[in-house]
């Protein structure tokens, strides 16, 4: 009996139309075994779509406050872009999402979640408070901070690496 494929997410945000970056995050994505890719906003605009789009790795996204045309992020993007905050579950894990931290200090405190992943201030943060794994991947984009930075996390092991460009 052959044992279930071991899930490997990359957490990324604010990439910005940052094409080349997105286009070497999504190799180091496939290398590297990812089967999720969680967004956290400020995508930009929707022809960005096809470099995050691929079969063998699920996307799932949130709107962040950049985002500005909707309709046509949601049609290209397969309607695999959400507003936020956003709870997902995922193979027993509950997930909150954001791009703005409105909700952070809340979504952490109730300690209804295993991670909570956030986007916007560009600031690399990881941090457990609690059974609580924080993730903010920092920016991919590398235009304010001149980092381009993303996570890639194990699960069911709460282990994660940061990757920069």
């Amino acid at each position: 009996m052959l044992g279930k494929k071991e899930e490997v997410w990359m957490i990324i945000s604010d990439s910005h139309d940052n094409i080349p970056n997105v286009k070497k995050f999504i190799e180091i994505a496939k290398q590297k075994g990812v089967t999720h890719i969680f967004h956290l906003g400020d995508i930009v605009s929707p022809f960005v779509a096809p470099c995050f789009l691929i079969d063998e790795i699920e996307f799932f996204g949130i709107f962040g406050n950049n985002d500005g045309e909707k309709l046509f992020l949601m049609q290209k993007f397969q309607n695999k872009l959400h507003n936020q905050p956003y709870e997902k579950e995922l193979h027993g894990f509950r997930i909150f999402l954001m791009h703005e931290p409105y909700a952070l200090v809340p979504a952490i405190k109730s300690q209804l979640y295993d991670f909570v992943f956030y986007g916007h201030t560009h600031q690399l943060d990881i941090r457990t408070e609690g059974k609580t794994l924080v993730i903010n991947p920092g920016e991919s984009c590398g235009y304010l901070t001149g980092r381009s930075t993303a996570v890639i996390l194990r699960p069911e092991q709460k282990e994660y690496e940061i990757l920069e460009l």
